[in-house]
């Protein structure tokens, strides 16, 4: 998958992005998974000291979760 191209997906549409094509790009971008949670997913980056929370809910990243990752 060209990534690039994904993140400018991303940057345009925050509906309908694929959970598994979304954690790949984290780790990219140098993120990196530090616990689950339930539904869950932790991930944090170092130089940040925020951590991005995502969930799996059916296949499907939800998108206020996608514009914290934005931000």
């Amino acid at each position: 998958m060209n990534y690039t191209k994904f993140f400018l997906q991303i940057l345009i549409y925050q509906n309908n992005i694929k959970f598994n094509d979304f954690t790949t790009l984290l780790t990219r971008f140098g993120f990196y998974f530090v616990r689950q949670n339930g539904s869950h997913h932790i991930y944090k980056h170092n130089s940040l000291k925020e951590l991005i929370n995502i969930q799996n809910m059916k296949g499907e990243v939800k998108p206020y979760q996608i514009k914290q990752f934005l931000s």
